[in-house]
């Protein structure tokens, strides 16, 4: 279900909707395609409202998960299924048909059943099927998650180059961080059938408007601390660390501090650095992912993930350096949104 759901998107624009399983987001794309009823609102494509129009005249096509292929035709005759339907003479489609897989670095594929394709190229047939009808905005929905990891990068970036150059508007449905922050020029997160945060993916990763959305990009340690006015600034105080003076906007009163393990680092459990909290703790975890190793350092009853270049031994006495900057602030009684750091 869907609370509200308000979005402009301009033309060759390409955005992302992120969200965990059941937040809405398929049903949002659905919606716009016509494939599922809105029970009330408009959808407008170029100032034309289409919200009781069937898909097939709305000028759009999809990419689904499952390739949505069919299994009896080759790739020619899937690529051109759209095309024949719409009563585009046959030479006119193997010619359409040719200049999609020259594209697509499918050429000379046409007369292959689909089913002796690997998956990455059956889903490079499931998108020329959809660009071979040139509509003006293409919906994906999560068309990448069934591959495997590297063929799904080598399709981001392909996908991606494709509607640069051909200048479709896209609009894509993914449950993968990393997805939307590639491809997309502005990322929806979404939460129970609402829109929790729009804006351009470093917008959206390094000022997150809420303790959810800061959750969902990544921010996934928390730590309680008190704010207080001090000169021109604040000082900000934990319980394990001595407090620290900071010039930055961030609301007064306890708050709770979203961070990264990556914006944390290990130091001396007695350093005082400005602009940063240092908690003195233990490692207690160690593990090594490639390139940085990856710690659990233990603060009282507390445990925090952290990643460090450096070695460190086990059972060691370390300071959890925090800079404040990088923190996520967010009053204790905030629950949608406000002043974050």
């Amino acid at each position: 279900m869907l609370h509200g759901v308000s979005l402009s998107v301009v033309p060759g624009e390409f955005i992302a909707i992120l969200g965990s399983s059941g937040c809405g987001k398929t049903t949002l794309l659905r919606t716009i395609a016509g494939f599922q009823k809105a029970s009330g609102g408009a959808i407008r494509l170029f100032g034309r409202d289409v919200v009781n129009m069937p898909p097939e005249r709305r000028g759009m096509a999809m990419m689904f998960q499952s390739y949505a292929l069919w299994p009896h035709m080759t790739v020619l005759g899937n690529v051109g299924y759209g095309l024949r339907l719409r009563g585009v003479p046959k030479d006119e489609i193997r010619s359409r048909v040719a200049k999609v897989l020259a594209m697509l670095n499918l050429t000379g594929f046409e007369d292959r059943k689909v089913t002796n394709l690997s998956g990455g190229q059956r889903q490079r047939v499931a998108l020329g099927r959809a660009l071979a009808i040139e509509p003006e905005i293409l919906l994906l929905d999560e068309p990448l998650s069934n591959l495997d990891a590297k063929v799904r990068i080598q399709l981001r970036s392909e996908i991606k180059a494709l509607q640069s150059r051909l200048g479709f508007t896209a609009i894509h449905v993914t449950h993968d961080r990393e997805e939307a922050m590639t491809m997309a020029d502005r990322i929806v997160v979404m939460d129970t059938g609402r829109i929790a945060q729009v804006g351009a993916p470093k917008e959206v990763y390094d000022h997150p408007n809420s303790p959810f959305v800061a959750s969902f990009m990544g921010a996934e340690n928390t730590l309680s601390l008190d704010v207080r006015p001090s000169g021109s600034g604040v000082e900000v105080r934990a319980d394990e660390a001595p407090p620290a003076l900071y010039s930055g906007e961030v609301p007064v009163g306890p708050v709770t501090a979203y961070f990264r393990d990556d914006v944390a680092s290990l130091d001396d459990p007695n350093a005082r650095v400005d602009g940063s909290i240092v908690l003195p703790g233990n490692i207690t975890q160690r593990t090594y992912p490639g390139g940085h190793y990856r710690y659990v350092v233990a603060i009282g009853n507390r445990h925090f993930t952290v990643t460090d270049d450096r070695y460190h031994e086990l059972a060691r006495p370390v300071g959890l350096r925090l800079p404040l900057a990088s923190l996520h602030m967010f009053s204790n009684n905030q629950t949608t949104g406000g002043n974050h750091a």
